[in-house]
């Protein structure tokens, strides 16, 4: 009869260091939808930066490559 119910525990294979915290009425210290919209925003404009940083320093190398 074990198939006749389903297991809720959505955090059963999960390490316990990883599983959040059970508060009365949730999960706790989860981030909100706000801050994870606002780390997207964070990450991206990180990424762009790296980006932008690392092909100036090849068009700098490649300028000091050509004796210019």
């Amino acid at each position: 009869m074990e198939g006749l119910n389903s297991n809720l525990n959505l955090n059963a294979g999960a390490p316990p260091t990883v599983q959040p915290r059970l508060g009365v009425w949730g999960p706790e210290r989860v981030p909100s939808t706000k801050q994870k919209k606002r780390m997207r925003w964070w990450i991206s404009l990180a990424f762009i930066g790296v980006v932008v940083v690392l092909f100036l320093y090849g068009w700098y190398i490649f300028r000091a490559l050509q004796g210019g």
